[in-house]
């Protein structure tokens, strides 16, 4: 998939256009406009000749639409493949821009150097220009150029991953085209979205997206888009095993290039050829065409990682096992390469997408050649460089992934049964690791697996009780991903879960354990979430003791979406009651500030509680946080940023977060949760208690009352927290469902 973007002019339309011949002015600003019809007609020397006539005005005079030719010169130069070229006009025109203050050219080269960062792959850049284009254009009110930059700004969301705020963005895109009447913008939004319904498998709509995108291109005779269309019908139709019909794609796309063509295009063609040589089994071809794409120096980061990507696949169908492997390795240092190039850190945990499926296929590739403890070892250091992009970790700083993997160490550390689990396209594995040895079990694929967890949570969440309505579902999951290890497991033992994607959202203590009747495994076992192996392995003991609490909660609502708690008083007053008076310090109401928090020294307290309302970021996990009451007038001032927290180290032995969501609601790349739990745990807390979903007011303070006198009599946080959820669950009445006990998880670093 080509980044494209959009880089239309924001130059007059030439229609009725037609200056007199002492309007110099005029007549620059006419060859700059065909120069750049010309160009997108397959007409370079023609569109060359225009600019060079276009320059000679300019060296005469300093026309204000001399700045436009140099915009056109680089559209010129990008549409024909001269990148570096084409950024330096964009800068050019910048420069002449500013010293004009011509605001609206300024706005164009901003979204230019934009749509170039794209080109290169420089997403993050792609971003930042394109962000300060849309800000350029909102104070312009230029609906067409803000357009643009949306666009591009989802095409920059959309290669680093995000493909669900890229299709937001490109809707936004698509439907402000439409309002202008503006049929090619529409039709690039319209097959631009087609790429994200491809990338998500929805290959049906992505073909009809494409095929109403050719429809428009067609019409309106842009060479450049019926490419671009042709180029989307022929994959996706590779993609559904309509090998035919992308052939015949190819064909018509081979009779639209010609010697001035992209580059970009021409390798994307040789690229879909190599993958129906694999589908047809032309084994020999297909790694002749793949090698073609991985050594093009032209070659986007993306077409070399899936060139790579490909030849694994076919070293290991023809049982090269050295090829494939040394192939998968390839593809990782290539992906490893382009991530390490992103400035951002905050670009770098969405790109991680871009190798979830060379991950998945290169673990089943070791697992199925029984190299299962490398395949662990691969699975655990993808999770925990998740871990340390999503919490920002500098990557100047030695990295936790990079060290060996002791796993029965971690075992006997811990005193837990560990299970690891990784969800697969074509199968998914389990790892049950005690401190004796390390056992692999293979579950289902990954879809198998997930709409049996979304059905079970709504089970939950519509305040049923599945033990009692017999939940088919709940008794599925314990037999999918509990029972094969069930000999491994103590009776009453402690069990470590390292989740991954999915189950994230499931709490097993929920599951239905079949024997000696049906209960909950909470009933079984005490049960803890952790990150990765590596970070067990790492952690440090707790340098923090004493019972000092810091209390922060019942905040003054500061909007609508964030109102009063009206239990949050009382939950409060509950905790307040197992700590010596002159160890509390409580932040409530107009004190409970995210700027009280970071005051208050958080490093001196073993126990910080939060009685808030929470979010996560569903894009950015540095932007979860907690919601406070407003500090002043700005706009975020009510809200306790992840990035906050990490900035600010503390030594708890527990951090608790009573709300909604506190353990955040994304996964990225298959490898777990990023939110406010692991923010916390970031920053130095030993143990995080985050919700799954919003916590009950009618529950919550009874449940944290039992918890607390557990830990005020000595219990450890995982036992205590236990403890006060079987209490609920075994009193009488609605309590007793897990919609009241179950929200809560412990989340541990140890």
């Amino acid at each position: 998939m080509v980044a494209r973007g959009t880089n239309d002019e924001a130059l007059r339309l030439l229609a009725g256009y037609n200056p007199s011949p002492s309007d110099r002015n005029g007549e620059v600003q006419k060859l700059a406009i065909e120069a750049v019809a010309l160009n997108r007609q397959q007409q370079a020397t023609l569109a060359d000749e225009k600019l060079k006539m276009a320059g000679l005005l300019c060296a005469d005079a300093r026309y204000s639409s001399c700045g436009e030719v140099l915009r056109a010169r680089g559209i010129v130069a990008g549409e024909q493949g001269r990148l570096a070229e084409a950024r330096q006009y964009y800068v050019d025109t910048l420069t002449f821009a500013n010293d004009r203050r011509d605001r609206f050219l300024a706005a164009n080269a901003v979204l230019s150097l934009g749509w170039t960062a794209l080109q290169v792959d420089h997403f993050d850049e792609a971003m930042d220009w394109s962000k300060s284009a849309i800000r350029m254009c909102a104070e312009l009110q230029a609906e067409a150029l803000s357009e643009r930059a949306s666009g591009n700004l989802g095409w920059a969301y959309l290669k680093l991953g995000d493909g669900e705020r890229a299709l937001a963005l490109f809707a936004e895109a698509q439907k402000s085209a439409a309002h202008r009447g503006d049929n090619r913008s529409e039709l690039g939004w319209i097959t631009t979205a087609g790429e994200v319904y491809r990338g998500n498998g929805d290959i049906e709509r992505a073909v009809q997206s494409f095929q109403r995108g050719l429809t428009l291109a067609t019409e309106i005779n842009s060479k450049q888009d019926i490419v671009n269309a042709l180029e989307d019908l022929a994959h996706a139709s590779i993609d559904a095993g309509r090998l035919e019909e992308a052939k015949g794609y190819l064909q018509q796309l081979r009779t639209l290039f010609g010697p001035n063509s992209n580059r970009l295009d021409a390798l994307d063609v040789v690229f879909a050829q190599g993958r129906i040589a694999a589908a047809t089994r032309d084994y020999s071809d297909a790694k002749r065409l793949f090698r073609e794409v991985e050594r093009d120096s032209a070659s986007q980061t993306s077409m070399r990682l899936g060139a790579e990507h490909e030849l694994a696949l076919l070293y290991e169908y023809e049982g090269d096992v050295a090829g494939a492997d040394m192939m998968y390795r390839t593809a990782l240092i290539t992906f490893e390469s382009a991530r390490d190039e992103l400035k951002n850190e905050e670009s770098k945990l969405p790109f991680l997408a871009n190798a979830t499926g060379i991950y998945d296929d290169y673990i089943h590739f070791l697992v199925a050649h029984h190299k299962t403890d490398e395949a662990l070892e691969l699975a655990d250091r993808s999770r925990a460089r998740t871990l340390e992009q999503g919490l920002g970790v500098n990557s100047n700083s030695q990295s936790t992934s990079d060290e060996s993997l002791h796993p029965g160490e971690i075992a006997r550390k811990t005193n837990a049964t560990l299970l690891f689990y990784w969800l697969g396209k074509r199968e998914s594995y389990l790892w049950a690791i005690t401190p004796a040895k390390t056992s692999l079990y293979t579950l289902p694929a990954r879809d198998q697996i997930k709409p049996r967890i979304e059905r079970y949570r709504n089970a939950l969440l519509g305040l049923s009780d599945p033990v009692e309505n017999s939940n088919a579902d709940g008794a599925a999951l314990y037999r999918i991903l509990v029972a094969p290890a069930r000999n491994l497991i103590r009776p009453a033992s402690t069990v470590v879960i390292l989740n991954d994607g999915v189950l994230s959202q499931l709490n097993f203590e929920t599951l239905i354990a079949p024997d000696p009747s049906p209960h909950y495994w909470i009933e079984d076992a005490t049960l803890i979430s952790a990150p990765s192996l590596r970070l067990l392995a790492t952690a440090k003991p707790s340098e923090r003791s004493g019972t000092k609490l810091l209390l922060v909660g019942d905040a003054v609502s500061p909007n609508p979406d964030y109102p009063d708690l009206p239990e949050a008083a009382a939950e409060m007053k509950q905790i307040e009651q197992h700590f010596p008076p002159q160890d509390e310090t409580v932040f409530a109401r107009e004190r409970a500030t995210a700027g009280s928090y970071l005051a208050s020294a958080p490093q001196r307290f073993a126990y910080i509680h939060f009685v808030a309302h929470g979010v996560a970021s569903r894009t950015d996990p540095l932007d979860s946080a907690i919601i406070l009451s407003r500090s002043n007038a700005e706009e975020d001032s009510f809200k306790l940023h992840a990035r906050e927290i990490m900035e600010h180290p503390i030594h708890a032995r527990l951090v608790t977060i009573s709300a909604c969501y506190g353990s955040g609601t994304r996964s990225y790349a298959g490898e777990g949760l990023v939110g406010l739990a692991w923010a916390f745990l970031r920053a130095g807390a030993h143990n995080v208690i985050g919700a799954l979903w919003e916590v009950s007011d009618e529950s919550t303070p009874r449940l944290m009352g039992s918890f607390y006198q557990g830990l005020e009599d000595g219990t450890p946080p995982a036992t205590a927290l236990r403890k006060a959820k079987i209490d609920l669950l075994h009193t009488k009445g609605e309590l007793r469902k897990p919609f009241f006990w179950a929200p809560l998880q412990l989340y541990t670093g140890l």
